[in-house]
C-alpha cells in the first residue's frame, strides 16, 4: 500500500458558498482569506450542473495552486479526479468512503462528515484521512443541517478515533478556541468568512484563535500527525 499524503493543514478550513458572498466574487474572497490565514479550501457547489461544477472547480484549482493550499471537492469524486484536486469530502449520503478510496488511490485526501461515534469509527476503518464533526453549534448555512450536537460529541469521537477532526457548524471567533480545546485539529467555517464585511480580517481573527488554542495544548497539531 502506498503511503498516504500527510502534509495537509486543517487549522482553518474554508467551505465555499457563492450565495453567501454578498454579491462579491468567490475567487476574491478566497484569495483574501487565504492570505490572512485559511489553510485548506473546500469547493461546495450545490444544485449546479456537472459541467458548471467542473468549470468552477478548474478555476478554483488554479487559484489554490497559486496560493499553495489544498483544494478539496465536496461530494463529487468524479469532479475531484477531473480537476486533480487534493481531496474529496463525503457526506453520509454520498459515495461510501471505502469505494471512494479505491477510486482515488492513497494520495488523495478523503474527509467524511460524521454525526455519531459509530459513523466516525466506520469512516476511519474505511480509509478516511480526517473527519468533519458537527454541526457543533446552531447553523443556518445548511437548511438540512441536523440539530446542534454541542462539544460532547466531538470529545467522544476524539476518544474513539486516531485521525484528525475538524469541527463544523456555527463556528466563529468567539467559540473557535473551545472547539480546539475539545479535541479538534481545526475548524471549518462558511459564513463566518464568506459573509463577513472583511473576509481577510475575519480569517485572520479565526486563525489567531485557533493557533492560540493549539499552542495552549488544545487539539493535536496544526497538521496531520
Amino acid at each position: 500500500m502506498k503511503e498516504r499524503r500527510r502534509d495537509f493543514d486543517l487549522r482553518l478550513y474554508l467551505v465555499t458558498d457563492r450565495e453567501l458572498c454578498l454579491g462579491r466574487p468567490l475567487e476574491r474572497i478566497v484569495r483574501e482569506s487565504c492570505a490572512a490565514g485559511v489553510t485548506i479550501l473546500q469547493l461546495r457547489e450545490k444544485d449546479v450542473a456537472t459541467r458548471l461544477f467542473l468549470e468552477r472547480a478548474f478555476v478554483l484549482r488554479q487559484v489554490a495552486l497559486e496560493l499553495g493550499i489544498a483544494l478539496v471537492i465536496n461530494d463529487r469524486v468524479d469532479v475531484a479526479l477531473a480537476c486533480r484536486a487534493d481531496g474529496v469530502h463525503l457526506g453520509q449520503s454520498d459515495m461510501p468512503c471505502a469505494l471512494a478510496r479505491r477510486l482515488v488511490g492513497e494520495k488523495m485526501l478523503i474527509g467524511v462528515s460524521v454525526g455519531t461515534v459509530d459513523e466516525a469509527v466506520e469512516a476511519e476503518a474505511d480509509g478516511a484521512d480526517y473527519l468533519g464533526v458537527g454541526p457543533l453549534f446552531a447553523t443556518f448555512t445548511k437548511p438540512d443541517a441536523l440539530p446542534a450536537t454541542g462539544l460532547d460529541l466531538l470529545r467522544s469521537i476524539r476518544r474513539a478515533v486516531r485521525i484528525p477532526l475538524v469541527g463544523i457548524g456555527g463556528i466563529k471567533r468567539e467559540n473557535a478556541g473551545e472547539v480546539i480545546g475539545a479535541g479538534a485539529h481545526g475548524v471549518a467555517v462558511v459564513s463566518a468568512i464568506v459573509s463577513a464585511p472583511d473576509p481577510g480580517a475575519a480569517a485572520g481573527a479565526l486563525r489567531s484563535q485557533v493557533d492560540e488554542a493549539l499552542g495552549a495544548g488544545g487539539g493535536k497539531s496544526g497538521k496531520n500527525s
